[in-house]
């Protein structure tokens, strides 16, 4: 049974920083990519960062407004993937999910709120 586990948000003023955790378990971790998505009150679930691991090496891919402030990460020791989250704006308010590339599994989300 696959179970996913976000942690980290909170609220935060514009500018500030966060780093969100997603603890894995019931697959292979090291056989996915791994994204991390967001979604804000009324809106659609969006694509946030991507990062792919082969041969010990990793490639990562961000939407266009996180690009430059947002970093992905993974530790495959500890199951768990990373959003380091620079930056923040008021528009990143969101609830954030981890998702293994290419399924329908999706934990509880943790929300980011941005305000000052």
């Amino acid at each position: 049974q696959v179970q996913l586990v976000e942690s980290g948000g909170g609220l935060v003023q514009p500018g500030e920083s966060l780093r969100l955790s997603c603890a894995t378990s019931g697959f292979v971790f090291s056989n996915y990519v791994m994204n991390w998505y967001r979604q804000a009150p009324g809106k659609e679930r969006e694509f946030v960062a991507r990062i792919t691991t082969w041969g010990g090496t990793s490639s990562t891919h961000y939407a266009d407004s996180v690009k430059g402030r947002f970093t992905i990460s993974r530790d495959s020791a500890k199951r768990t993937v990373y959003l380091q989250m620079n930056g923040l704006k008021p528009e990143d308010t969101a609830t954030y999910y981890c998702n293994p590339h290419g399924t329908n599994d999706w934990g509880q989300g943790t929300q980011v709120t941005v305000s000052s």
